[in-house]
């Protein structure tokens, strides 16, 4: 039976520069790195401890995905904490952060214009 999400894709432009946002302003580490097909790689990505990842990867077709919301929500422990560290790393952020009933978060956004909620439990 499904035991969970394996991972889940980020429509990108340009491979290269997403994979160093998401490496070096996100701190997420590289799982796989290889060509799949003419000029398009697979760039899989590992978030901490987590077991879902994310593919840094725009299927033919699906160009017009890059730049949207995606309605995937990121987990940290410290929402203001993580949203001065990353807005020191140049992370670009649509919505600081905000305190409601059942938690606080925060909206950025990707090279790309992708954005992302970034919340607590």
């Amino acid at each position: 039976m499904i035991k969970q999400i394996k991972f889940t894709s980020i429509p990108v432009r340009d491979q290269e520069k997403s994979l160093a946002f998401y490496r070096d302003k996100l701190g997420f580490r590289v799982l796989t790195d290889q060509e799949f097909g003419p000029g398009v790689r697979w760039i899989e990505m590992k978030i901490g401890k987590a077991e879902t990842g994310i593919v840094l990867f725009t299927p033919p077709g699906h160009e017009d995905r890059i730049g949207t919301f995606t309605a995937i929500s990121f987990e940290t422990d410290n929402v203001e904490k993580t949203y001065e560290e990353l807005t020191s790393r140049g992370v670009e952020f649509v919505q600081p952060p905000k305190k409601e009933s059942w938690g606080t978060s925060a909206i950025f956004k990707d090279i790309d214009g992708n954005q992302f909620v970034l919340g607590t439990k």
